[in-house]
């Protein structure tokens, strides 16, 4: 059975008129005629009953009116689904992010991908390190990450979203808690939180802040995420230098100051090397409007 023997049919069967139905489909009408007989002799069933006054559907063509209705209307749904999908509109991109950017960032995120792309489903994984990220690029795990530079191996391009400044973290009964602006120096003999893996930029700014002062941080604990992270600096178990986008983690017993000399961690849009997916580029395209006048680079 042909499709277009079932939209001719569809046709004839909503008019029961042979001539209307050759000029809705804008076909002549012994061409429309021959169609129809085509279609009732391979299914070897009379759809319609005809008379010099009149045409009627037979039960069997009853019954064959909606099913046709139902199959055209999936059809029409499936060719818009594709070309939704084709044109970047319609589709399911998995989205990785670093742990602090999953509170701090990806609500402006959603907000623009649900207004630009209502279509585009995110499948969001949160609390994943840059390597971590870069190696779910390149296994296609997730189709996109928001980390911290430098990206960890090859095949991966990124362009930076946003640069935040250092700022501290520290216990709310903390000596620099009263302070309103902190320098780098009043923290040489404190003793520092960090993360636990070797390779978070956040612990690499941090750790280049307190060289730039003349010292070496000395770590007290070592956490696996930010929220045990800052559970230690609340608890006084050491204090932190962070990324301005923790001030979204209100914790009890926690303080944020600003460091004047604390430095700066971007924060980047990482994309898999030469990824041709339109719906991936449309939400890399709306993320980059999320945060239009950041720092933008390259479009993926």
């Amino acid at each position: 059975m042909e499709l277009r023997h079932l939209r001719y049919f569809a046709a004839v069967a909503e008019t029961c008129h042979f001539g209307q139905a050759a000029a809705q489909l804008h076909v002549a009408q012994p061409a429309l005629s021959y169609a129809i007989r085509q279609l009732e002799n391979e299914l070897d069933v009379t759809l319609f009953t005809r008379t010099t006054r009149q045409v009627a559907l037979t039960p069997a063509g009853e019954y064959l009116k909606g099913e046709s209705e139902r199959i055209l209307a999936g059809v029409d749904d499936a060719v818009d689904g594709v070309r939704r999908i084709a044109a970047g509109r319609s589709g399911l991109v998995r989205l990785g992010l670093t742990g602090i950017a999953a509170f701090s960032h990806l609500p402006r995120i959603a907000r623009m991908v649900k207004r630009e792309l209502p279509d585009v489903d995110l499948q969001i994984q949160s609390d994943m390190l840059t390597p971590v990220q870069c190696e779910g690029l390149r296994t296609m795990a997730i189709d996109l990450g928001v980390l911290r530079p430098p990206v960890v191996g090859e095949e991966i391009d990124m362009r930076t979203i946003d640069i935040e400044p250092m700022v501290l973290a520290v216990s709310v009964d903390h000596r620099l808690a009263v302070e309103p602006v902190v320098s780098m120096d009043d923290l040489r003999n404190e003793m520092f939180v960090m993360y636990d893996s070797r390779d978070s930029a956040v612990n690499d700014a941090a750790i280049r802040s307190c060289h730039r002062a003349g010292f070496v941080p000395r770590r007290a604990h070592e956490a696996p995420g930010t929220a045990v992270l800052l559970a230690l600096v609340a608890a006084g178990l050491g204090v932190a230098v962070l990324p301005a986008s923790v001030r979204s983690l209100p914790l009890d017993g926690l303080v944020i100051r600003d460091l004047v000399d604390g430095g700066t961690v971007e924060l980047a849009l990482a994309w898999r090397a030469g990824q041709d997916n339109p719906v991936v580029q449309s939400v890399a395209d709306a993320i980059a409007a999320a945060f239009a006048g950041a720092y933008l680079g390259d479009h993926p």
